[in-house]
């Protein structure tokens, strides 16, 4: 083992090491501080392996069980992005209850704990060279997540928790059906009975492999997993799990646990495309699941009345967006893996404004939240600013990336599938774009406003609104290379 594949394990046991820490850590602050040197240090390794990976290839380890390229590299550093922009704001939004005194050192030693369980998970997931390896990392983030749903023990908060816990399960469950079913589908093939679940031995063997229990395999894995990516019709535990869960715990679910769940799906589309002979047979199926996720959440966006549920829908829609440009291929797959980057920035921001502004006014309806740039200045910009980017706004990086989406359709000639997210497209930007002008400059408010204006907060907004305009304008060359060599992955190019 050399020492830079001594970096994968370690993305592992930071983040455990962490959680066990937390448990013997006396007060909140301390507690919330620890999480956040830990997601720094996190952060650091992960950019020192991507930084490995991109001059000189795959980084391997534990034999080959463990393995990071360009696809895995790139959402390790969006997770780790994520995680620490999370971790930051976590310490701000929990200091507010702290200080009302509903944040004391148990519930605080739970959810380091558990906050950082989830990374290390959510880790295993991306780090698997092992199928198998990589389904048991997404259950685990099943297991530690749905305690932190209910972090406020409060009926709704109880009852979201076991929608959650039931519907993901059911649907892992499905997943672990379409694991074994490729493991079936190995047999007879060239590889070694001991790398049968290893994902690099199975594509070098794919042409090898039975083509129609790949695609049973690929349904089950595309119902099991798409039910923890919130792809419709397999949505519904989304919108109450994001309205019930602290403002950060919803950040990290739609700012990256939900990609976690779409990104073990990537990884079947080269090994089910070559196997059954590169027909476009699970793109075709994964742009049928994008458009129609794009329909429902539209039609959900426009209706709610809740702040917190209908960045959930958001969330559908642009996993949906995702996934359709995954089924588009060719430059879609580019789009998509940019959007993965584009939408986990925003709707992390989404959130942490959602989070602080609920606890201004006192609740996450929208009606009761006119006047939010006024009241709150940093929080309300940031909100407003988030809702124009994820309806597609120029200049920022969202419209790019489903612009390209949208090209990649048109030139493949899915005139009816570009057709209908237009028509998506259109219903949410009016529908949103009422709302959130609704809420940044509606009538009088009672709401008393921000009483404290932190450096952080300007960070924690600002600074993601920044990146959100300056990739719509401008994408470094270095983050072009890194996404055509992942967007090759995805589509199995040599």
């Amino acid at each position: 083992m050399t020492v830079n594949s001594l970096q994968i394990p370690s993305l592992l046991l930071i983040p455990l090491v962490g959680a066990v820490v937390c448990l013997a850590l006396a007060s909140p602050g301390r507690i919330l501080g620890w999480v956040i040197g830990i997601a720094a240090a996190y952060s650091i390794v992960a950019a020192a392996v991507a930084a490995r990976v991109l001059s000189a290839g795959a980084v391997t380890s534990a034999g080959g069980w463990l393995r990071i390229d360009a696809l895995s590299a790139y959402h390790l550093a969006v997770l780790s992005a994520v995680f620490l922009l999370s971790s930051v704001f976590a310490r701000v939004y929990f200091q507010v209850e702290a200080e009302r005194g509903e944040f004391p050192p148990a519930r605080a030693r739970q959810f380091g704990a558990l906050w950082l369980g989830a990374l290390g998970a959510i880790t295993l997931v991306l780090v698997s060279n092992n199928l198998g390896f990589m389904w048991v990392g997404l259950e685990a983030t099943t297991l530690t997540t749905a305690f932190l749903i209910s972090l406020h023990r409060t009926p709704a908060s109880l009852e979201a928790m076991w929608k959650y816990l039931v519907m993901c399960s059911v649907g892992v469950a499905f997943a672990f059906m379409g694991t074994l079913l490729v493991a079936a589908s190995a047999r007879g093939s060239a590889q070694d009975a001991t790398d049968t679940l290893l994902w690099t031995s199975l594509i070098e063997h794919a042409t090898s492999l039975s083509p129609a229990p790949v695609k049973a395999a690929f349904i089950f894995l595309l119902v099991g997993y798409g039910t923890k990516a919130g792809l419709a019709p397999l949505h519904s535990w989304l919108p109450d799990a994001h309205s019930q869960a602290p403002a950060p715990v919803s950040a990290m679910f739609s700012g990256f646990l939900l990609n976690a769940a779409l990104y073990c799906i990537l990884r079947y589309v080269p090994l089910v495309e070559a196997a059954t002979g590169a027909s476009g047979w699970a793109h075709t199926i994964l742009m049928q699941f994008g458009v129609l996720s794009i329909l429902v959440a539209a039609v959900f966006i426009v209706l709610q009345g809740d702040l917190k549920r209908l960045l959930a829908y958001h969330s559908v829609e642009h996993l949906g967006i995702i996934s359709l440009g995954l089924g588009v291929g060719g430059i879609g797959t580019f789009a998509a893996l940019f959007h993965v980057l584009n939408h986990s920035l925003c709707k992390t921001l989404g959130f942490f404004c959602a989070g602080r502004l609920g606890q201004i006014f006192g609740t996450h309806e929208m009606e009761k939240m006119s006047g939010t740039v006024r009241r709150a200045p940093v929080w309300g910009v940031g909100l407003f600013g988030s809702f124009l980017a994820l309806i597609g706004m120029a200049p920022f990086s969202l419209f790019m990336s489903e612009f390209q989406i949208l090209k990649g359709a048109m030139d493949r000639h899915f005139y009816i599938s570009a057709g209908l997210f237009l028509l998506g497209a259109t219903i949410v930007f009016t529908g949103a774009l009422r709302h959130a002008i609704s809420m940044a400059w509606g009538g009088n408010s009672t709401a008393p406003g921000e009483q404290k204006q932190g450096a952080w907060n300007n960070i924690l907004v600002y600074g993601p609104l920044a990146v959100l305009l300056a990739l719509g304008l401008w994408m470094p060359e270095p983050l072009r290379d890194w996404l055509d060599q992942a967007a090759r992955l995805v589509e199995g190019v040599p």
